[in-house]
């Protein structure tokens, strides 16, 4: 049984690039949506997951880095109004 933490914001309507889709485990997927509204930033610089956490607070984009069971590096970014967030590759930006 999965327990989930509590969020620190919406993440709103869920959706991801093709790439990804093809790219990245949905189990892979659902985790790392699950670390990411809960504040765990991923593979992130101090500098990064210090705007992300200031992000939080004042309603900016939000964007986490993370790499999959089998090595693929993606990302998810939430945005401003906290209507959407999206899985992609780097290459999909």
């Amino acid at each position: 049984m999965r327990v989930h933490n509590q969020t620190k914001f919406r993440l709103g309507r869920l959706v991801a690039t093709q790439n990804a889709l093809d790219s990245v485990s949905l189990e892979d997927i659902q985790e790392a949506l699950d670390r990411h509204s809960q504040g765990d930033w991923g593979d992130l610089c101090d500098e990064d997951v210090a705007a992300n956490e200031e992000a939080v607070i004042h309603g900016s984009r939000l964007l986490s880095a993370y790499k999959s069971r089998s090595g693929v590096r993606f990302w998810i970014i939430t945005e401003r109004d906290r209507s959407s967030t999206t899985v992609l590759l780097p290459s999909d930006f």
